[in-house]
């Protein structure tokens, strides 16, 4: 029985996933979500990944900071919906939601890009 469980899931794995991040995602936050450590997050937090989901995120902004919340949506999916560790991650941008970036969320004088 586990030899098939493993066998479903890697013929069902996620090749690819693309995922739409706000157009108003400051160019730190952006940076962030790039980053390998993000990427690695996601494949450890999201068993699968279907066409329309929307994950609710956050970035850190640093040790005086908040964290910077915000919503990934899948786009599309190539191959199976299972993230495994070889899932590779895409983005695109989406429009504009209202998200608050960049050192704002430290501090209300600071710049939003």
């Amino acid at each position: 029985m586990a030899d098939y469980h493993v066998y479903s899931i890697m013929a069902d794995k996620a090749s690819t996933v693309e995922l739409s991040y706000p157009a108003d995602l400051s160019g730190w936050g952006r940076d962030k979500i790039d980053g390998s450590p993000f990427r690695a997050y996601l494949r450890k937090t999201h068993e699968t990944a279907e066409k329309g989901d929307v994950w609710t995120e956050f970035v850190g902004v640093g040790c005086c900071g908040d964290t910077l919340d915000f919503s990934l949506r899948v786009e599309s999916v190539d191959g199976g919906d299972w993230v495994t560790e070889d899932t590779a991650f895409v983005y695109t941008e989406r429009e504009a939601c209202g998200v608050a970036g960049g050192w704002r969320v430290q501090s209300a004088a600071g710049p939003t890009e």
